[in-house]
């Protein structure tokens, strides 16, 4: 299984495949060179182990953010709840 996580760029250096994204807070060096440019700051994109693996819509990257703020909590699982 993989996880992808969501990200915002913040920074385009032109010519290089490299953007900086902010990735829950934390400014990474992320490879774009697998999707196609060009970049702008603010795009979203979801990450996995430093590529960029497609590009994602504001509201994919809340729904993403949310989803996993939720299973970091316990509150998303495979088990019925218990009330």
């Amino acid at each position: 299984m993989c996880l992808g996580l969501p990200g915002r760029v913040v920074a385009v250096t032109t010519g290089s495949e490299l953007v900086s994204v902010d990735v829950a807070g934390a400014v990474r060096q992320i490879h774009v060179g697998l999707l196609d440019g060009p970049w702008a700051a603010g795009d979203w994109i979801l990450i996995h182990s430093g590529f960029a693996l497609e590009r994602m819509t504001e509201e994919e990257a809340r729904d993403a953010t949310a989803m996993l703020d939720g299973l970091a909590r316990g509150e998303l699982t495979d088990e019925p709840q218990r009330g």
